[in-house]
């Protein structure tokens, strides 16, 4: 699919997950049903990993920065199993707690991590752990970070409803005053066990849900990081590195290589940038695009951001398309405090 047609095709899925329209479909029955097909025996095949657990990471990250009487920031996680880090086997090797401890570093601030991501979670789960997030009104978080729809193209939601439910968490989160980055849809494709056809058929899905994401994410005052490629070329091609024991979820490397994308743009939501890195960079391919054309190229890829731009153009609604440099996160685990975490 070209980007164009990814760009339409996006559009209209968001456009009905937000004027209540029909299940606008991702892949025509019988495809959807051979991936998910494919899928089962797929996880058939990889099923004989760590499954279910999932480390605790919550707590207090950056506590040497501690200052009496100034409050930690705080972080939470929502979403599916690569939201809470399934996979590995330390607290500090989960996304949470390295993003937590990267941005500890460069505020030189405590980060409290909250992780209410749910393993198997589908983008319909969001409304229920966003309610967990916000339980405390004087404790909103500062950041959340959400990761989320695998599940979705796993179990055939429909698109317009999986960006529905997406869209309206992240409204929710923005109206009581947090930062919102969302990691969209990584590339399914990339499973190793998924042969051809369906290993296009599943790029094909997994990208073009991204996209969609994406739209309704920036709608709603959220930004967006592309994992898509994160579980391409670099899983493709170092898969026994960078998959884990059950060769589904990320390893600790692979984790990791989530979060050097994902943390740029935490960072620039928090406003720990310098402003001169908040301007496009021309050398980069980075600038203002109607937002569908910015979804559906950072859909392709990996570690691309795309914020809401001017409110309107000739086209409609406008973003910024930025690709931003990586930023190695060493692995950190919690660390005992006096403040509780979030």
């Amino acid at each position: 699919m070209t980007g164009m047609s990814r760009a339409r095709v996006a559009r209209r899925i968001a456009a009905g997950a937000a004027y209540g329209g029909g299940s606008v479909g991702l892949a025509g029955a019988v495809t959807v049903g051979l991936l998910v097909a494919q899928a089962q025996l797929a996880r058939r095949r990889v099923g004989n990993g760590p499954v279910g657990y999932v480390p605790n990471a919550d707590g207090l990250y950056g506590a040497a920065y501690t200052v009496p009487g100034e409050p930690a920031l705080r972080l939470t996680m929502l979403g599916d199993s690569t939201a809470a880090g399934q996979g590995v086997h330390r607290g500090g090797q989960t996304p949470g707690a390295l993003l937590a401890s990267g941005v500890a570093a460069v505020a030189e601030r405590p980060v409290g991590l909250s992780t209410v991501a749910v393993p198997g979670a589908c983008s319909d789960d969001l409304d229920r752990q966003v309610t967990r997030a916000l339980a405390d009104p004087s404790r909103i978080p500062d950041m959340c970070v959400i990761m989320v729809g695998a599940n979705d193209v796993t179990h055939r939601m429909p698109a317009t409803q999986s960006v529905r439910h997406l869209s309206a968490a992240v409204r929710r989160l923005r109206t009581a005053g947090a930062e919102v980055v969302v990691g969209t849809c990584p590339d399914l494709g990339t499973i190793e066990p998924v042969r051809q056809p369906l290993r296009w058929l599943a790029r094909h899905t997994s990208r073009q849900l991204a996209a969609a994401q994406t739209i309704g994410v920036v709608g709603q005052g959220g930004r967006t990081v592309s994992l898509g490629d994160l579980l391409g070329p670099e899983f493709a091609a170092n898969p026994r590195e960078l998959f884990g024991p059950d060769s589904y979820h990320p390893s600790a490397e692979g984790y990791a290589t989530a979060a050097m994308a994902v943390l740029p743009t935490v960072c620039a939501v928090l406003g720990l940038w310098p402003a001169e890195e908040e301007r496009p960079d021309a050398a980069r391919r980075e600038g203002f695009l109607p937002v569908a054309r910015a979804a559906a190229e950072a859909a392709s890829e990996a570690g691309t951001e795309v914020a809401a731009a001017m409110p309107t153009g000739p086209r409609g609604t406008w973003a910024l398309l930025k690709r931003r440099r990586r930023r190695r996160v060493p692995e950190a685990e919690p660390q005992p405090s006096a403040q509780p975490s979030p």
